[in-house]
Parts: C-alpha cells; sequence; structure tokens
C-alpha cells in the first residue's frame, strides 16, 4: 500500500515563493492584495514569502500603488532583474549573433560578428572562437554586466542530449567547437548547447505561432531544412539528438537518396535554399546565385510582388504552388507518423512566405495526409533562434535562482 505524503513547509515555502516570483516575472511589479488574489495564499504567507524573497535579493519594492483604495499606499513589488543575467546566441557558418539580458529576459545590449573562413589552420580557427568571446565579454562590459550565469548556445548540427556534443551533419567549421570550449571556460557560467532549430521551436512556443499548443512542429526553410518536434508540451530530442533532422528525409522528387553524410538527395533537395532559388528561376522570378537563405527569401517575396500585381496568372502563383506542393511533400511525412494537428512554417522562406504560403500547403497537405493538421506562419521572425536561446538561459537561470520543483 502506498502512503499518501503532504508537502513538508520547507517545500510548500519553495512552491509558494516560485509561484509568486514566476507572476512577478510574467505580470510585472504587483502589490501583496494582488499576489494574495492572483495565488490564492493566505495574507501572513504572502508577507512571509515577500520578506524572505526581499532578504534574498530576488524581489524589491519599487513604488507604490494606491488609485483604487483608501488609506496608506500599497507597496509594489517587482522580481530584481539585475539578480542575475545571461546571453545568448546564433551561430552560423559565417558568423554570429549575440545579446546579453537581464533575469526578465530583457535584451541589454547585442553585437554581431562575421567570421571569415579560416580554412583549414586550426590555429585560426582557435583565434576565431577567442575573438567571438571577447566580444560576448566587451558587449556584457557596455550594459555593465559583470558575470553572466548562463550562456545559451544555438547551432546547426546534431546535438547529443546525454553529451551535449555538437556533432555536425554537413561542413560546420572548427571554429563552432572551439568556440563551445572556450565558452566553457568562463568561470562560474552554465554553458547550454542546442540545435539552433529547436530554439526557434521553444520561441514560437512561447511567443509566436504554437502560443496555446502543447503539440506542433516547426519545419524550418531557410538555408537547408529541419524540424522542431514539440507533443505534450515537450521538446522531443531523441536519443542521439537526431529528431527533426528532415533534411535527410527521403521523398520523391529528387535526383538521388540521401546518405550519412549529405543530405543533398533528400528534402534538402526539394526545399533548400539552392532548390528555392532554381524553382524560382525556372518561373521567370529574380533570384540571386548565391543561392542562400536570403536570396531563396528576397525569391520568395519576389514571387509575393508578382501575385499582388499580377494573381494567379503571373510568376508568382505557380512559384508558390509548386514551393508548397515540396513543403508538403516533407511535411506529410511527419504528419503521418507523429500526428502533430499543426505545423508551423519557419525560417527565412517560411517568413517570406508568410500566410499565403502558409494556406497554399495547408491545403495540398490535406489532399496527402489523412491527419488534419493546420499550418501556421511563423510568428517568432528573423531572431527566433536568438529568442529561443535567450528562454533557455532564463529558465536555466530561474532553475536555479527560484529552485527545481
Amino acid at each position: 500500500m502506498t502512503t499518501a505524503r503532504t508537502a513538508t513547509p520547507s517545500t510548500a515555502r519553495a512552491i509558494n515563493d516560485r509561484l509568486a516570483l514566476n507572476l512577478l516575472l510574467d505580470q510585472g511589479p504587483l502589490t501583496a492584495t494582488e499576489l494574495r488574489d492572483l495565488t490564492g495564499l493566505s495574507r501572513p504567507t504572502v508577507a512571509d514569502l515577500l520578506d524572505r524573497l526581499g532578504r534574498s535579493g530576488l524581489v524589491a519594492v519599487v513604488g507604490e500603488r494606491g488609485e483604487q483604495r483608501r488609506g496608506p499606499n500599497a507597496r509594489l513589488y517587482a522580481l530584481v532583474a539585475s539578480r542575475a543575467h545571461l546571453a545568448a546566441f546564433d551561430v552560423r557558418s559565417g558568423g554570429v549573433s549575440l545579446v546579453v539580458a537581464d533575469l526578465a529576459g530583457r535584451t541589454l545590449a547585442a553585437a554581431e560578428l562575421v567570421v571569415e573562413d579560416p580554412g583549414a589552420d586550426a590555429a585560426a580557427h582557435r583565434a576565431a572562437a577567442d575573438r567571438i568571446v571577447r566580444t560576448l565579454l566587451d558587449t556584457a562590459r557596455r550594459a555593465e554586466v559583470p558575470h553572466l550565469h548562463t550562456v545559451a548556445v544555438g547551432a546547426p548540427g546534431l546535438v547529443d542530449p546525454a553529451t551535449g556534443r555538437l556533432k555536425s551533419t554537413g561542413d560546420l567549421p572548427a571554429w563552432h567547437a572551439d568556440l563551445l570550449a572556450a565558452l566553457r571556460e568562463l568561470p562560474g557560467t552554465e554553458v547550454i548547447l542546442e540545435n539552433e532549430v529547436n530554439l526557434a521551436g521553444r520561441a514560437e512556443y512561447r511567443t509566436g505561432a504554437a502560443r496555446g499548443r502543447d503539440d506542433f512542429v516547426l519545419v524550418w526553410l531557410g538555408h537547408s531544412v529541419g524540424a522542431a518536434v514539440v507533443l505534450d508540451g515537450k521538446l522531443r530530442r531523441g536519443v542521439g539528438g537526431g529528431a527533426g533532422e528532415i533534411c535527410f528525409l527521403p521523398v520523391p522528387g529528387t535526383t538521388a537518396l540521401p546518405t550519412a553524410t549529405g543530405c543533398e538527395g533528400g528534402f534538402h533537395g526539394l526545399a533548400g535554399s539552392a532548390a528555392v532559388c532554381a524553382l524560382a528561376r525556372a518561373h521567370g522570378l529574380p533570384a540571386d546565385p548565391a543561392d542562400d537563405a536570403a536570396a531563396a527569401e528576397a525569391a520568395v517575396r519576389a514571387a509575393l510582388d508578382a501575385l499582388d500585381a499580377l494573381g494567379d496568372g503571373g510568376p508568382g502563383g505557380p512559384f508558390l504552388d509548386e514551393l508548397a506542393e515540396r513543403i508538403a511533400l516533407g511535411a506529410s511525412a511527419i504528419c503521418v507518423v507523429l500526428d502533430p494537428g499543426c505545423v508551423v512554417l519557419g525560417g527565412e522562406v517560411g517568413r517570406a512566405g508568410g500566410t499565403e504560403l502558409a494556406s497554399r500547403v495547408e491545403r495540398r497537405l490535406a489532399g496527402l495526409s489523412p491527419v488534419r493538421t493546420e499550418v501556421r506562419a511563423g510568428e517568432a521572425g528573423g531572431g527566433a533562434v536568438l529568442g529561443g536561446a535567450v528562454l533557455t538561459a532564463g529558465d536555466a537561470v530561474r532553475r536555479d535562482l527560484f529552485g527545481e520543483l
């Protein structure tokens, strides 16, 4: 027989403290009365937790509120956002974007750094990593941040959930691994590594198109293609971190099959940036020969402009239809296996296509898959990876400061 156990006083205090801290984080400054109304806790319990959190430096009085009450004004309590600081990275093959933020996730300073390909020179790769770390520390000093509690890094490739190591699924430059090693040498700073599409999926889940949904898949359409899988409100990484590597998905329409070391014959070959640019040129739309994510984004925007000007009789409509057909092929394979109920289109191409492309993919997907699936345009924007990294780092900081329940 299992014996029922009640929470100990210390556990109850930890639960109440975290509840109050999360409310102050989400809603901003609150009075003790407002905290009582929102938590259902008694007056003495709220007074006790505010005193305890004040002594710990997590909560402070920031003003008064008395517009709708008689007698003395009520004190306003707020989370001390300067109690800890964090940083977030979006690491790409040609450089990095980074932000320094406070405990509430507010950006205090930001920087971008272009990294030229150092070739095979190992010393040059390490020098590039050191330069990025110096840029991070300079950015933190500019924001008057003396110490970073946690740094979250979003990078392409497989991140092993067991070891936290990055494994390339393509030709990632060696300075990526050197950067992680250099960041892990920062004293007293936790470093979290996550696949960049997974971070974008977290941003869509918490602040973007998938708010309110516990099951969805983000299909990332950029230089290559990838997916973030969220089921039952949890990000699913797979045993080796490979969940969502749909660039390797075999699909009809490619000239070959993918291999363990190359995704050119997979879904990447249909919906990666080079394929999108080639498709645009085939429909008479302008596309930069660079064939990178920015060129594919511009090609989709050109198609939408042509659609606005000429309707479906111009090149824009047929291009978007064929692109939607390609995207739906990959999405249908996901949907018949996972049945997420919702697919969000992100990345440069998904962002550029917006609701027009999403609606065309949804119509085509309905004809390919027996499971009903809504398709939405991503809302997290071009900073989705950084946004997800800030959320991830913030969660880690708060677990440490607020306590793990």
